[in-house]
């Protein structure tokens, strides 16, 4: 799999939006990291429903869908990588040198 073409830039929590190009030569349009609560992830291309909810039309395994993250955090840079919180999800208690006085 291979980034065919990467947008960068930030649409309210959107960070970039990207097309994919698998080995068969198949091209996806419409992906995007998004930065969520917990650290950025990738969207699945999706559409808007007559109720205003958006709707994933791509649907993709547990396995390809963490081959596609890597792929798009390699395209859009590591610095996302760094950004949220630590992966055990909450900060670290704040220690003695936290402490102002």
């Amino acid at each position: 799999m291979q980034i065919e073409r990467i947008n960068k830039g930030q649409w309210g929590k959107i960070r970039a939006f990207f097309d994919l190009r698998t080995e068969e030569g198949l091209v996806v349009k419409g992906f995007k990291v998004i930065e969520g609560s917990n650290g950025p992830f990738v969207g699945m291309p999706s559409q808007k429903g007559n109720d205003g909810q958006y709707y994933d039309t791509v649907f993709a395994e547990a396995e390809v869908k963490e081959e596609i993250t890597r792929v798009a955090m390699e395209a859009y840079g590591g610095d996302i990588m760094q950004s949220g919180p630590p992966a055990g999800g909450e900060p670290p208690p704040p220690g003695d040198d936290d402490i102002p006085f």
